[in-house]
């Protein structure tokens, strides 16, 4: 009879998973947080854009950038 070894224990695996669904629903945190800025901005006149230096052109990057 043989014995395997596990490279990795169980607790380092929990721990790779945890940090993997956390960074998992950061992102979607951060896609929602997005979404919310390009809306909000692509809801603004031409006018209000321009008083923040911005064109339509400019919504989908300042949404991203978080400007």
């Amino acid at each position: 009879m043989t014995t395997t070894t596990l490279n990795h224990t169980s607790s380092d695996f929990f721990s790779r998973f945890v940090e993997n669904v956390t960074s998992f629903f950061e992102a979607i945190g951060e896609g929602r947080r997005i979404a919310q800025r390009y809306e909000a901005l692509s809801r603004l006149s031409d006018a209000a854009l321009a008083k923040r230096g911005l064109t339509r052109q400019d919504i989908a990057r300042a949404a991203v950038n978080g400007r």
